[in-house]
């Protein structure tokens, strides 16, 4: 399926049904007071994060999405009916803003999560509420009230673990589909990734973590050059960079210069961005002969001045891909245990306590 990151839609809830203006017939009673009914509510418009949507590519074709407005009130005390509410389901990881003022609304974060996007109008009142001791045979209704509508856009950020980040045929699908289960197309020439894809990478029984790969970046990204500028988005919620450095270039470049010029796009796009961890991983070690391989890890890591972990391997033999990925859980795993809230315990029932 199509990958799409971005889509804008414009939604409305129902507007409430009107009241109702009745009195009773009934035989031999020739005043029996109002009956009229209140309108029902309007449909409410609802959002869902759905684990098994990676993509907003329906929100491309359908973007009007109206729920129903209420029925009107009747006459013998009968209410109208409620609109029938509408439930759009969202990618986890969706950002919901309004497209006007730019202001972010909500974020599916939580598989199963529901929000309200849109409430529906309350019903107008019949003129049964308006009957009083000094107002008998009351003649007032109220319209319903109308349902918000909104023009909104959504946005994806995936969520992953580790993101993938690097030039165009660094190695970065070659990587992701030797460590995880996913399948991304892989080829010999640039721009081969044109989307995200996600892979789940299995370290052990229960233990695993998610990995992004997304397209190449080239220098200028940050400024909307090439195709990665339009997903660095998609790494401001990962929680570590692997910068993926293909040590053997078949076109000659440096690459040191290759390096900066990406790490220097992280820094225009988002400080924060720069600012997460990011190790180095050196990558296609297997067309490096044996006897340079040390002397041109060194000469890299020399001039490139990485403070940070570096990993050298071969994502085609997986040469380093375990030591790898098996660093890379306990890095996750530490950061997970790190982030948990303290265990409130009640000094109640406490120890000190009970002595």
């Amino acid at each position: 399926m199509k990958f799409v990151d971005e889509a804008f839609i414009d939604i409305a809830a129902g507007d409430g049904g009107n009241g109702c203006v009745s009195f009773r017939h009934e035989k031999y009673k020739e005043f029996g007071g109002p009956n009229g009914g209140d309108g029902g509510r309007g449909g409410h418009v609802f959002a869902v994060a759905d684990p098994n949507l990676n993509t907003l590519v329906d929100f491309r074709y359908a973007r009007r999405h109206d729920a129903k407005r209420g029925e009107h009130g009747m006459g013998s005390d009968m209410f109208g009916a409620a609109g029938d509410d509408i439930t759009l389901k969202m990618p986890v990881g969706t950002i919901i803003t309004d497209a006007e003022t730019g202001e972010v609304l909500y974020e599916l974060l939580t598989p199963g999560e529901v929000i309200t996007i849109a409430k529906g109008g309350d019903g107008g009142f019949g003129n049964m509420r308006f009957k009083s001791a000094i107002n008998r045979a009351p003649r007032q209704k109220t319209p319903g009230w109308p349902g918000e509508k909104k023009s909104l856009k959504l946005e994806l950020k995936v969520l992953a673990d580790v993101g993938l980040l690097g030039m165009p045929n660094a190695g970065k699908s070659t990587l992701i589909t030797a460590i995880s289960n996913a399948k991304p197309r892989i080829a010999d020439y640039p721009f081969t990734t044109l989307h995200p894809n996600l892979g789940v990478v299995r370290v052990g029984p229960e233990q695993s973590f998610v990995v992004a790969d997304l397209p190449g970046l080239i220098e200028g990204a940050s400024e909307g050059a090439g195709l990665g500028h339009q997903f660095l988005r998609h790494l401001q919620r990962t929680r570590l960079l692997l910068h993926i450095v293909d040590l053997a270039p078949f076109d000659g470049v440096d690459p040191v210069a290759q390096a900066k010029a990406i790490v220097l796009e992280l820094k225009k796009y988002d400080a924060g961005l720069y600012e997460k961890p990011r190790w180095l991983v050196l990558n296609k070690l297997d067309m490096v002969p044996d006897d340079e391989r040390a002397a041109r890890v060194k000469d890299f890591v020399k001039r490139f001045k990485h403070k940070g972990p570096v990993f050298e391997i071969s994502a085609l033999t997986r040469e380093g891909c375990e030591q790898l990925i098996r660093d890379v859980y306990r890095h996750i795993k530490s950061l997970q245990v790190a982030e948990q809230p303290p265990v409130y315990v009640d000094p109640r029932f406490s120890g000190e306590a009970a002595e």
